[in-house]
């Protein structure tokens, strides 16, 4: 599952980084709480090779008549992707990379109490998920939903669901650069690949804003992290 996430990447230092053409109509950044709806940056190939692009975190399949016409799919599961209809023709023909410094997940305390986790990798390397997008309206906005996989073991204990984590030897077949084969790649992350520490309960709010919010929080609360927790965040419709 990822219901958040944060990005401080500068546009050139994306570019760079996926050789991609920036758009100039790219997300401002920083941002450490980005949401579901939601404009973000995403990596698509094409013709004219990798562009980085502004897409609507939040999947809008075609048959959709408004941006609320259906659930919001803002994650899409690995294991039934080519056999969902919103999907299916995306996950072949239309995959992109979403960059990420981290995301964040949550679990519960004794009292019900939202407690959230941020999730970045060990390497300190930005994090690069997997997702699919869609062309959709009248006056066709880009959307894109982030491909999730069974949790590793490590972090089953906060979470069943984790984002698909993609390597850079990796990036140039999830895009269709190198023929077919993706779905061999969509498979939990290895279990050193990320680290994550609690941080403060003021981005439960998805108006909280600023740096402070992936600072490590110590709070007197006592979480167990012996088994998988329930889905706390929104978006897992599949």
């Amino acid at each position: 599952m990822c219901g958040r996430f944060a990005l401080t990447l500068p546009t050139d230092a994306m570019a760079q980084l996926f050789a991609a053409q920036p758009a100039n109509t790219l997300p401002n950044l920083p941002n450490y709480n980005i949401c579901p709806t939601n404009q973000i940056a995403v990596v698509q190939s094409g013709p004219m090779g990798r562009q980085l692009v502004s897409m609507r975190w939040g999947f809008l399949p075609h048959w959709y008549q408004s941006e609320t016409d259906g659930p919001l799919l803002i994650n899409a599961r690995s294991e039934t992707l080519a056999q969902k209809p919103a999907f299916a023709e995306a996950c072949r023909t239309r995959r992109c990379l979403i960059p990420a410094d981290g995301f964040y997940e949550w679990t519960k305390d004794e009292t019900g109490t939202r407690l959230p986790w941020y999730f970045t990798r060990q390497d300190g390397a930005p994090i690069v998920f997997g997702a699919v997008w869609q062309r959709w309206g009248d006056d066709p906005q880009s959307t894109c939903a982030i491909v999730t996989t069974a949790a590793n073991q490590r972090i089953a204990g906060l979470h069943h669901r984790m984002p698909l984590i993609l390597e850079p030897e990796q990036w140039g077949l999830w895009l269709g650069e190198e023929g077919p084969g993706a779905a061999r790649l969509m498979t939990p992350g290895a279990e050193d690949l990320l680290q994550f520490h609690r941080v403060d309960p003021k981005v439960n709010s998805n108006r909280a804003e600023g740096p402070e919010l992936i600072e490590p929080f110590d709070g007197d609360d006592h979480v167990s992290l012996k088994g998988p927790q329930e889905d706390l965040s929104q978006g897992e419709l599949f």
